[in-house]
């Protein structure tokens, strides 16, 4: 049991069937295979894969059970054909697993982006003065170097405990003029 139709055009290399048809196409396609790395938009459109793929475990276990309660009571033999649990198991455990990854995933690209907005929360002017776009949100030089000052201080936060972790590692003891 794959990921079944989910999958969707834009996941294999190459473009999706049918791009060269006509003009509209392209961006089509390109809509389109920006929504399948949407962790969000992959996640709403496996919700439903996973309901029915709950039902139909839950529908296979029930005949099942029903079969075997016969059996076992002596009213049927073994000879029905009985749909393999197993298999319907699996595939709403790989559902669950494709959910979980969106899910992380999501999780990952909101962190970096709650990152991102708190050690750069603004641009610094490339072009003189008037030249900038409008709207352009973006801070003067001189409010722009404490926040260098003060990422440049975080590096050497981070390089200080990635050396003193990579001296307690090989046993090494730190310079004499240490951090």
């Amino acid at each position: 049991a794959g990921p079944g139709p989910a999958a969707g055009p834009g996941v294999g290399p190459g473009p999706p069937p049918g791009a060269a048809q006509g003009p509209t196409l392209p961006a089509q396609a390109a809509a389109t295979q920006a929504q399948d790395f949407d962790p969000v938009q992959r996640f709403r459109l496996l919700l439903p894969q996973l309901k029915e793929s709950l039902q139909t475990l839950m529908k296979v276990a029930a005949q099942n059970l029903v079969q075997n309660s016969s059996i076992d009571n002596g009213q049927k033999s073994a000879d029905g054909a009985l749909q393999r649990f197993d298999k319907s198991l699996e595939e709403f455990y790989a559902l669950c697993d494709q959910l979980e990854l969106c899910l992380r995933l999501a999780h990952e690209c909101l962190s970096q982006s709650f990152d991102s907005a708190k050690h750069a929360p603004a641009l610094v002017p490339a072009a003189p003065k008037g030249e900038g776009g409008p709207g352009a949100e973006s801070l003067p030089y001189t409010q722009y170097l404490p926040l260098i000052k003060a990422q440049i201080a975080g590096a050497k936060d981070i390089h200080n405990a990635l050396l003193e972790g990579t001296n307690k590692i090989t046993g090494k003891l730190p310079p004499p003029g240490g951090p």
